[in-house]
């Protein structure tokens, strides 16, 4: 059986510099999840953030997160479509922990301005490869 195609199509620097973006992004998250996990299950700060002895509040956020950052990973690590969406959502979560509701969780601002950044770039990238993408499907005169 022989292939379509002999020649694969190749990729751009902007599709691999995405993936390995997205790659980048999949790993903090998965170092994120394992902290969270640790925290609740009582294996970091000497026990002291184990689920039991936290208040409703970091209950919620932190058991979220704990499960919303792994399967985060998973999917932007395969580059999936959900991947970026779930991050969102986990990063937005912590956003508005440390800005929004300061006095019960506390404030960090380095997780703040990471994410940001991380988010910023990510729109970025996504229009990039949006406008190439629309250059790339226009109708040209000297098309046949």
């Amino acid at each position: 059986m022989e292939p379509d195609s002999l020649t694969p199509p190749k990729r751009s620097m902007l599709d691999i510099g995405f993936m390995i973006f997205l790659r980048l992004v999949a790993l903090a998250c998965l170092v994120f999840g394992i902290q969270y996990w640790g925290l609740l299950t009582g294996y970091l700060l000497d026990g002291r953030a184990r689920f039991d002895l936290l208040n409703l509040p970091w209950r919620v956020a932190g058991s979220a997160l704990a499960v919303l950052f792994p399967v985060a990973a998973l999917g932007l690590w395969l580059t999936v479509s959900w991947g970026p969406v779930v991050w969102l959502i986990a990063a937005g979560g912590q956003l508005v922990m440390y800005t929004v509701w300061p006095e019960i969780f506390g404030t960090n601002w380095l997780i703040v301005a990471l994410n940001g950044a991380i988010m910023a770039v990510f729109a970025v990238l996504r229009t990039l490869l949006f406008l190439r993408r629309r250059r790339m499907r226009q109708v040209r005169s000297d098309s046949p």
